[in-house]
Order: structure tokens, then sequence, then C-alpha cells
């Protein structure tokens, strides 16, 4: 089983910040019972972008905090390379929603895990993250979960358990709960699918290390620490309207339903000081030269694309005004690093209507 690790403190920051890692080397468990962990490796990951809490950059001394809603600045328009888990990303999600007949995978989370290499990299290791926040997980329960539920009782879930740390068993698909129960023999639990933003609740507030996400898939496995989780939790829409929305099969209504959402779910843009000092919001070009804001639906979707931008929170009302005063501005990119879409200022009549 592989854990996360801790760097040093330094004196330039009092925070430690949470590192996920894979799960390449766990022990099978049974269900509900304790695993002894073996060959720890551990993976260095640095998400201090991550951990700014939303923040711009800090100003230099003597200056002002610039502020999060600051101008686009062209010359800040960049697209790097992007790292090499993310080269293509798609517009759409897959179509292929189960594995295992009559089960409902969480498709985003579980392509993340099957891309992931013997070896991860830490930006793979964010990009698991980032799909974990939507849809559903997968548990597996003591017993007929449903017999449990109807009588009131408690459920029994599987977990693991290292240096006294407990650490829930958690699921993307059929194929990975099938791979588990192949694993360790144990054919007297059942799954039980529970939303993620309540899994990660649970897991934060009570007394787990993470998340082990797929634990008995080789080399698709992951394990993601509670620290990340609480962090990732503090920014996360509750409804996860617009990562649920580009999630979803891409209907006409798509577009309408995602603008409409961007006028109250929390946003967040790509920003970095310049060499001139300006805090430069990053831009995409398209083909033909037009411009496009990117906008994030969490940090860790900004995080996962590694190019050391810091994520700014921003709001309807500055995104809004933002639009109406630079006409040169042909629409937005949503969640480049994929599922993504791209809307046109004449979709995006709904966020330039606020604030006017």
């Amino acid at each position: 089983m592989a854990l996360f690790s801790r760097r040093p403190k330094s004196a330039a920051s009092s925070e430690t910040p949470a590192e996920p890692a894979r799960a390449d080397d766990e022990q099978d468990a049974a269900s509900a019972a304790e695993a002894d962990a073996v060959a720890v490796p551990h993976v260095p990951i640095s998400v201090t972008a991550f951990g700014s809490g939303g923040r711009t950059p800090a100003a230099a001394p003597g200056e002002d905090a610039p502020a999060p809603a600051a101008p686009v600045v062209p010359e800040a328009d960049r697209a790097p390379a992007r790292p090499p888990h993310l080269a293509n990303p798609e517009a759409e999600a897959s179509t292929q929603l189960e594995t295992v007949p009559g089960l409902r995978d969480n498709v985003l989370l579980r392509d993340a895990l099957a891309a992931l290499p013997a070896q991860a990299s830490p930006a793979e290791l964010m990009n698991v993250a980032r799909q974990l926040l939507q849809g559903h997980l997968f548990i597996r329960v003591q017993g007929d979960a449903r017999e449990l539920l109807a009588k009131g009782e408690g459920l029994p879930m599987s977990i693991i358990t290292y240096q006294e740390q407990k650490y829930l068993l958690a699921y993307s698909s059929g194929k990975a709960l099938q791979e588990a129960v192949s694993g360790d023999g144990d054919t007297g639990t059942s799954a039980l699918a529970q939303p993620v933003t309540g899994i990660i609740r649970q897991v934060v507030e009570g007394d787990f290390g993470g998340i082990a996400v797929d634990h008995a898939s080789r080399p698709g496995s992951a394990i993601l620490p509670s620290q990340l989780l609480e962090k990732a939790l503090s920014d996360l829409d509750p409804e996860v309207t617009v990562k649920t929305l580009l999630a979803a099969p891409r209907t006409d209504a798509i577009p309408g339903q995602i603008a409409e959402a961007l006028t109250t779910a929390p946003l967040w843009i790509a920003a970095r000081r310049t060499e001139s000092g300006q805090v430069g919001i990053a831009e995409l070009r398209t083909p033909d030269g037009g411009r496009l804001l990117e906008l994030f639906s969490h940090p860790l979707e900004l995080v996962a694309l590694g190019r050391g931008d810091q994520p700014a929170k921003v709001s309807a009302e500055q995104l809004g005004a933002a639009l109406r005063s630079d006409e040169g501005i042909a629409g937005v990119i949503i969640n480049p690093a994929g599922p993504w879409i791209r809307l046109g200022r004449d979709q995006l009549a709904p966020l330039l209507a606020v604030g006017a």
C-alpha cells in the first residue's frame, strides 16, 4: 500500500500540503477488516498552488495586493505544452457508462485511474483527485446493505489500516469492485453507491486518514489523504453543478444550462504575476485568433494542468464586468483539462447580465 508523504516544514510556510500517492502495493483487505501494510513507497507531490486557497499571487513588497478580478492582460496569453496525461483532453466524457451490467460507473474517475502508469507523476495523481469531485463512489459493506439500512443499523464499511490510521476503501466502477472481491475472496459483501460529496465529508469529519480508491486494481489505484480531501471539500460547490453538467451527455440543452450555472456556481481563473509586475489572466487562442478566457469549476482543475498558475476565485459579477469591458474576448473555455466546453459570447447572456 502506498500512502502520502509529508515534506518538512520550511520557515516560509507553517502548513504542510497534503500529497496523494499511488496505492500500488496495498495488501488485499477483507471487508470491514484491518489489513497490515507493507512496502509503502512515497511519492512527493507539490500542491502549493492548490494550497493558495484561491488567492492571487502575493504582491511584491510595498505593492498593493492585486484584485481577484484583475482585467485580462493580453500578453498573459499562453498555451504551454500540456503534460502527457492531458495531451489531448476530451470535450466529452466517455459514453461507456458500465463495465459491469447494471452498475453505472463514475466514468471520469474510472478513466483517470485507468490512465495511470505503473509510476504515476504528481500531475497524473492530481488529475485523479480532480476527477473524484463529482458523481458517486461504491463502498463495500459486510452483509446486505439494503437489509442493514432497513433495520436502521450501521454499515460496516471496508477499510484498511496503516500506522493506526483508517483508510476507507472506495471504488469507481463495477470492474474495480469485481477485482476487489476476486482479490480478497470475500463474497459476503454488498456494494452501495453513495454521492462523492457525502463520502468525502464522512472521511474528513471522521477518524480516517483518507480514501483508497480501487485498491485492488493494478496499476489504476490511488490513495488520497484526508488533508487534501478537506481542502478540496472547502472549495467544492455543494451541488457540483458545472462538473456534473460537463460529465453528462452533451445534449443541445447543456450549453445553456452551464451558462446559467456560471451565474451562481463558484469559479476560478488562472492568474500569474508577470515579469512587469502585472497580474496576468490566462487565455487560450483559437486558430482564427479568438481569445477565450479560461474558467475552472474547482482549483484542482487548474492545478492538474501543471502550469504553475495560481487559482484566483472570481464572482459572477466580476466575470460579467470583465466580459462587458473587453469585447475582444470571444468567449470562455471551462475546465480545459477535460471534459471541457467552449461558450461564445452569444451563449453567455446570463453571465453578461449579472451586475449590468
